[in-house]
């Protein structure tokens, strides 16, 4: 059986896009629900510091791979860039409705440099896990908008925004590391991306939960509540990460490519309903 490929029709279009620059910032813009907040806020902590090292790693391939995945990486870091900007507002806002996170934002830093001091390829497989766990939480987003109901508007827009992008995407990075490592025999190269990807679930779990916990301490919400109520979230109802696990384990199927799942019909249902047309 031939490997999956991306799809050739696929448009990957970074949209110059600016939200929530005027209203007032909302301690619980998620519905007034700080469990719900406390998490989406601490995704977006990581985002300004990840999205830049995203655009490193896959910056320094342009040059050596086809000139179809070349105009992909480019499209790829202006859409990045632009998330990296609107992240870094959002995050602006996070800060002016009281909650501390320089520290958050500080250990991200930490993380990434030292994941700097590694191979560009390894950089590159770091790149590609955490590609995977954006484009899955994106479907998910997307396909049960419901999700976040309640939540302001532009925070909607935003993250809708966010999750268009990351599907169009989701392959960009694994093509350019399936391209690096070609001469890896096949078993060798699935084993390391299946053991970097562990290695990446557990600490991008680990750390959102810490510092989901840090937001709802700021919040006076601690102890064994804080725990409950976030787990529910995550693993109840609604259950985000619980939503996406049959997607997250389809990464360590051997022959996986992001693109076995071509969810582009979502994005058409996402602009018209948050008007990102």
């Amino acid at each position: 059986m031939a490997e999956a490929v991306t799809p050739q029709d696929l448009e990957i279009s970074p949209r110059n896009l600016k939200f929530a620059r005027e209203s007032k910032a909302k301690r619980w813009w998620a519905g007034g629900d700080p469990i719900s907040t406390a998490w989406y806020n601490a995704l977006s902590v990581t985002f300004p510091a990840g999205e830049t090292f995203f655009i490193e790693s896959v910056r320094r391939s342009e040059k050596q791979v086809p000139e179809q995945l070349a105009l992909q990486i480019r499209a790829f870091v202006k859409q990045e860039a632009f998330q990296t900007r609107e992240h870094n507002a959002f995050n602006a806002r996070v800060k002016e409705a009281g909650y501390d996170i320089a520290h958050m934002e500080a250990e991200v830093q930490a993380r990434l440099d030292q994941a700097r001091e590694t191979h560009p390829v390894v950089q590159l497989g770091l790149t590609t896990a955490l590609e995977h766990f954006t484009a899955i939480f994106a479907h998910s987003a997307l396909k049960q908008p419901e999700l976040l109901n309640g939540a302001d508007r532009e925070a909607q827009r935003m993250w809708g925004w966010h999750a268009i992008e990351e599907i169009e995407h989701k392959a960009v990075a694994f093509d350019i590391y399936r391209h690096a490592t070609r001469d890896v025999p096949k078993f060798k190269r699935w084993m390391i991306r299946s053991m970097t990807f562990l290695n990446v679930s557990r600490n991008f779990i680990t750390g959102r939960w810490r510092e989901a916990l840090d937001l709802l301490e700021q919040d006076g919400i601690i102890g064994f509540k804080a725990r409950w109520k976030l787990a529910w979230l995550l693993w109840g109802k609604p259950g985000l990460i619980r939503r996406v696990f049959l997607a997250w384990l389809a990464y360590f199927r051997p022959g996986f490519h992001p693109w076995q799942v071509d969810d582009r019909a979502l994005i058409a249902d996402a602009q018209k309903r948050l008007d990102l047309a």
